[in-house]
């Protein structure tokens, strides 16, 4: 790296010139790559992702149905069938198709807010999220239009093409308008919708996520581009998914120790694995309540919640299970000399 890249960066950051600002920096980050220096390398790349160097491309202080949300570069496990569609919808945008709005269905947890923040950061877009607790209204006719007022917003914006919007848990607005249960207001605001992403900008890049995919209004669904169903994950991907969840919090809980092995298969022994959010919490739980002075106490909290039966602290149980003398020490506190024992007994 030169002086010269450093007085560029400087010139460009006092001038506000933002493309210029980022392909100095680029230019930085691939010195440090091909010398070797890795990691401050991704991090520089990091920071142009994270950060969206001058001037917002939405001022939500003057708007009322739109905020911004932070991007933190935070690790992702999914599944690859998810990664490859995924990297599907960053490739057609990159191709300027005209393909721009897309929907992720699957049940509650399993990674689509966390998905489209990642495609934000990736296409290093500002992300906003749709505040339909300001859109809905109990005023009749209102939510119609304020939906109309909420497309309006996202087509001022002034640089279409460096924002993600995201519509999460769309199906507040977007009931089936045919199912006569359901109210006529909300057919509206349905209709709203349909009409706003008919009109959307291409360059725009819009992406919804719901939880209930099969209710939901199939005029609404032929208006996307694409659909990402997120509930494709077997047993083996969502072990992964605990690991990699796990080597991300023992780098912050210090005093945890590291047996994946155990870890695993106490993941195996559940009947149903939960998907990544719930499964996050849960271990984050066990390694939050845990002994700071036993490392492997969260392993047995973690058992212990999981536990199928009254008899899961049962050593012949135990050893029927799959676990090792020295696994059921740790995960019941007795030594490995007595387990030894009552297991002959």
């Amino acid at each position: 790296m030169k002086k010269k890249n450093v007085l560029n960066l400087i010139k460009y950051y006092a001038e506000k010139n933002d493309s210029a600002f980022r392909n100095e920096a680029y230019e930085i980050a691939k010195y440090f790559d091909k010398n070797n220096d890795y990691q401050l390398s991704e991090y520089i790349m990091a920071l142009l992702s994270d950060v969206n160097t001058f001037s917002p491309q939405i001022d939500t202080s003057e708007n009322l149905f739109v905020k911004k949300v932070e991007i933190a570069n935070n690790p992702l496990p999914l599944p690859n069938l998810i990664k490859d569609s995924l990297l599907g919808i960053i490739n057609a945008i990159g191709h300027n198709a005209g393909i721009n709005k897309f929907l992720f269905e699957g049940p509650p947890g399993t990674g689509k807010t966390e998905s489209a923040k990642h495609i934000a950061r990736i296409l290093e877009r500002e992300l906003f999220i749709v505040d339909f607790d300001s859109v809905i209204d109990s005023k009749l006719g209102q939510t119609s239009k304020n939906i109309s007022s909420l497309f309006n917003e996202i087509s001022s914006v002034s640089n279409p093409d460096k924002i993600v919007i995201l519509f999460d848990e769309i199906d507040a607005i977007a009931i089936d308008r045919i199912n006569t249960n359901d109210l006529r207001e909300m057919g509206r605001a349905t209709s709203s919708v349909l009409k706003g992403l008919d009109n959307l900008n291409d360059n725009i890049i819009l992406i919804a996520t719901t939880n209930l995919y099969k209710a939901f209004d199939k005029a609404l669904v032929r208006r996307f581009d694409a659909i990402i169903d997120f509930s494709r994950y077997t047993k083996e991907d969502l072990v992964n998914v605990g690991e990699a969840i796990l080597n991300n919090m023992l780098q912050k809980f210090k005093f945890a120790g590291r047996n994946m092995r155990l870890f695993k298969k106490i993941l195996n022994y559940m009947d149903i694995i939960p998907y990544p959010g719930e499964l996050k919490n849960l271990i984050k739980i066990s390694i939050a309540f845990s002994n700071p002075n036993d490392e492997f106490d969260y392993l047995k909290k973690l058992y212990i919640s999981v536990s199928k039966n009254n008899e899961s602290m049962d050593l012949k149980y135990m050893q029927n299970s799959g676990f090792t003398v020295r696994e059921i020490e740790l995960l019941t506190g007795i030594s490995k000399s007595q387990v030894s024992r009552e297991l002959k007994e």
